[in-house]
């Protein structure tokens, strides 16, 4: 597909009748290798066309397009749009002649779709589709929080072992497009700065920034709409009959701006619900009301709902899974949806600046307190934004006075100066024709950004020193920035292994090696202001005495209970995750409550696209798990016994499973059935020839690649190693673990803390092909061996660093080599550019991990 019908193609891709100018023009952009740093469209006119522009970007000139695409959301985000048009797309691919095709030619291997697609939150929460296959074209949907930690080698919620992997693969052969960047100022600065510094180092593969938005903070010359979609005329097609008809009627919808003062900022939510009240309680029709306070939406609510109301809420402090219930399920919200039929009865949906950003819904009038101009603009837009009414409104309540102390106030008064220019009128046109200089004046105030220097970036990717390290500070001020207006916030989950693994068994099962087995994922997640946590933690109903983890970015949990915490400082908790037992309560309606005494463990509720658990914890003698037919493998077992132990856990094992392919963990020693370790290796050195292949690495790359799949598991053939999974014949050598002759899993034992990737190393210098090699592929080798489950970033732990058949070579030595190769390593290749290569490798070993196989029987 050296060339393509562009209009054909992105309309059956996307099921418009004719695309926007400016998407036609960006097209080009993208085949002729010229892809923008900024992109400056206004909100409703389908920025989220982006994805399918990359697409068929990719199709015509895959040299000069990234073969994934991540688009990062706000924080604040609730629902992202962008993850609907990737899953349209996926659905279309078939409509466009030789698009699959061409897409499937860049796969290593031919998949049903030559697509992927992983979000954050849903059905593809982190499925783990982008790192199976790194040739295969992929989009991944994520936050700020959670692409950006990645990025910078952390990874909210990813394990020490799999954050090289996240980061080689989010940072290199990467498209990443910052929608709303205007918002989230010190990440776009973060982005800018890793891009510099990866064009600097000659890092192995591109990684591209575009910021995407309506109102850019940012100096450099954008790509904008078309000169014709800039200028439209005064009288409009009605019905329009072209797209640029469409631009013009969204750029010129009308949107009557009433202004109200407010008597009493302590009664803002009080004024804007009766205002609310007053105006539509009997239009029938749908009202969007915006508060900067989540105390002042629950309070209009509350006003709402007595008024007997039809009304719903949308706050950022929801869990995961209420969450998406509600965008999914919930009839009042659909009534805000795109092309929502007309009802008999008035709906009011309440929102913080979660409503904001990434949210296609599109409201009748709109009532809102008076945020600053960035703010303002992205509310407006979610009002009439299709322009297809002539009779909006928008009522916006701001204070009698302004603390002329407080930077945010200032920001807030120069908007109403902006909104008093308007002179009623709030159409994006009118927005976008305010000078430029006043309305960057008016955005809230930039956070102090930290600058992210070499020195950071290297001590981040020190990936496998776990816990606090001198030099290397949290990641989270980098995202965000610092700023006084925006309080530290805490994260809170309930899970039942905090009130199960208690007393001896932590010293056994280690909360963070439970957590990298079974992540807490954003379905389980809600977020609130520390201070309010640690507020209504205090009230909680629950003993003192009751368990609690507090996880820090790092990965590392303090074990502590609920009187001890409470005892803290309030800031003890800041930036922090708190996991609590469901005994504790404190959720309601997927918020949480002081005043609930109940909370429920979702970490199961973890589907795929077809409804399946990806994976679940159960009692070993539960009638109610078939493990033969369950499709899932083993990833833990936890064995209960002795005294002073739960009395119904005594004798019992708590075992976890994961359906392979469908979760993000990368493989366990067990399988459904044992696997031999030339099987397994095969498939590895297979699944690693294909990928370089179809990734057209230098032939020399190939090589090492592929040497290092053939050899990576060679220290699995210790007998200790063979023992320690439960192999009842250990000359027999396995890859994983599985079930014996009678069909009753294995047990493993941890003997030692022998790593096989240790013995490996030892291994491979011995083997005739290495000895051939240069020097330089000699290093890229072993360190590939030495990282392919996390380690070796930059060296094997104390309690890990021996062998018990080194073969007559100086393990001392061996050891010592680790740091050194990957220093030098790191700056031949670049940070990301080896985690990236060292990936290639764990890759091939997670798909060989996930997908079915031949299994060989085992013999006793």
């Amino acid at each position: 597909m050296t060339s393509i019908d562009f209009k054909n193609a992105f309309c059956r891709l996307t099921d418009v009748k004719e695309p926007f100018p400016w998407q036609t023009e960006l097209f080009q952009r993208f085949i002729d290798g010229r892809i923008p740093g900024v992109c400056n469209l206004p909100t409703g006119l389908g920025k989220t066309a982006v994805i399918p522009i990359w697409l068929l970007g990719l199709a015509v000139n895959p040299e000069a397009t990234p073969r994934r695409l991540v688009y990062v959301v706000n924080r604040r985000t609730v629902v992202d749009q962008a993850t609907n048009e990737a899953k349209k797309l996926r659905e279309r691919l078939p409509l466009v002649d030789g698009l699959m095709e061409r897409l499937t030619a860049l796969c290593a291997e031919p998949w049903d779709t030559p697509l992927s697609i992983s979000t954050l939150r849903g059905q593809f929460a982190d499925d783990g589709e982008w790192r199976m296959d790194p040739s295969r074209p992929g989009i991944i949907v994520g936050t700020v929080d959670m692409i950006g930690s990645r990025l910078l080698f952390s990874g909210y919620g990813v394990g020490y072992k799999a954050r090289p992997l996240h980061a080689g693969f989010l940072g290199q052969d990467v498209l990443l497009v910052h929608d709303e960047a205007h918002l989230e100022p010190a990440f776009q600065e973060l982005l800018i700065a890793i891009e510099k510094e990866q064009q600097r180092c000659k890092e192995y593969r591109a990684f591209r920034v575009m910021e995407l938005s309506a109102t850019s903070r940012g100096q450099k010359k954008p790509f904008e709409l078309t000169e014709i979609e800039r200028n439209p005329p005064d009288k409009i097609p009605d019905p329009p009959t072209e797209s640029v008809h469409v631009v013009w009627r969204r750029l010129q919808a009308k949107k009557a701006i009433c202004l109200h003062k407010n008597a009493d900022e302590k009664r803002m939510a009080e004024q804007i619900a009766h205002l609310a009240l007053d105006k539509f309680k009997d239009s029938k029709l749908s009202i969007l009301i915006f508060l900067r306070r989540v105390d002042d939406v629950e309070k209009s609510v509350e006003i709402l709902r007595r008024a007997n109301q039809q009304v719903q809420q949308l706050t950022g402090t929801m869990r995961g899974l209420e969450r998406d219930a509600m965008v999914e399920e919930d009839a009042i919200f659909r009534r805000f949806l795109p092309k929502a039929r007309p009802e008999n009865e008035t709906v009011y949906l309440v929102c913080t600046s979660a409503g904001e950003v990434g949210v296609n819904i599109s409201a009748n009038h709109l009532v809102c307190d008076l945020s600053t101009f960035d703010s303002m603009a992205q509310r407006f837009g979610r009002v009439n934004r299709f322009g297809d009414r002539d009779d909006t409104e928008i009522h916006v309540v701001f204070p009698k006075e302004f603390d002329e102390k407080k930077e945010s106030d200032i920001r807030r008064k120069r908007t109403l100066d902006l909104l008093r220019r308007l002179d009623g009128n709030g159409s994006p046109k009118a927005l976008g024709e305010l000078d430029a200089e006043a309305r960057r004046a008016a955005f809230a105030p930039t956070p102090a950004i930290l600058p992210a220097t070499d020195i950071l970036f290297d001590s981040w990717a020190l990936t496998s020193i776990c816990g606090k390290l001198p030099g290397r500070p949290p990641v989270e001020p980098y995202l965000h920035g610092i700023s006084e207006w925006e309080p530290p916030e805490t994260r809170i989950a309930w899970r039942e292994e905090v009130e199960i693994i208690v007393g001896e068994l932590l010293e056994a099962y280690k909360p963070e090696d439970m957590l990298d087995n079974y992540p807490l994922k954003p379905h389980e997640l809600l977020r609130d202001i520390s201070s309010r946590v640690f507020d209504r933690l205090k009230k909680l109903g629950s003993p003192d005495e009751t368990p609690v983890w507090i996880v820090s970015d790092d990965d590392s949990v303090k074990v502590v209970s609920l009187g001890e915490l409470i005892k803290f400082d309030k800031e003890v908790i800041n930036y922090k995750t708190v996991v609590l037992p469901p005994r504790a309560g404190g959720l309601e309606k997927g918020m949480l409550t002081a005043g609930s005494s109940t909370a429920n463990d979702v970490a199961d509720e973890w589907r795929d696209e077809m409804g399946q658990q990806r994976r679940i914890r159960v009692w070993e003698d539960d009638p109610q798990f078939d493990r033969k037919t369950s499709g899932m493998r083993l990833i833990g077992r936890i064995q209960f016994q002795g005294d002073g132990e739960d009395e119904q856990a005594q004798g019992r094992s708590w075992l976890w499973f994961e359906r392979p392919g469908k979760a993000d963990n990368e493989g366990s020693k067990f399988a459904q059935e044992p696997i031999l370790w030339q099987e397994h290796t095969d498939y590895v050195g297979k699944n690693a020839a294909q990928i370089v292949a179809a990734l057209k690495l230098p032939q020399q790359i190939q090589v090492a690649i592929k040497l290092a799949a053939k050899f990576h598991d060679l220290g699995k053939k210790r007998e200790v190693w063979q023992r320690s999974i439960g192999n009842p014949n250990p000359t027999n050598w396995l890859a994983k673990l599985g079930r014996d002759k009678a069909g009753k899993l294995m047990n493993p034992v941890k003997l030692t803390d022998y790593r096989h990737e240790l013995g490996s190393l030892v291994d491979a210098q011995s083997e005739a092909e290495f000895e051939k090699l240069s020097c330089e592929l000699k290093d890229l080798v072993l360190h590939i061996i030495a990282a392919h489950h996390g380690r070796g970033r930059p060296y094997f732990p104390l309690d890990e660093a021996f062998d018990p058949d080194p073969k007559g070579r100086d393990l001392g030595e061996i050891v010592a080599n680790v740091p050194q190769r990957f220093a030098r390593l790191q700056r031949k290749y670049g940070r990301w550019g080896l985690a990236y290569l060292e990936s290639l490798l764990r890759a091939a070993d997670w798909a060989a991990s996930a997908k079915p196989s031949t299994f060989a029987e085992v013999k006793s």
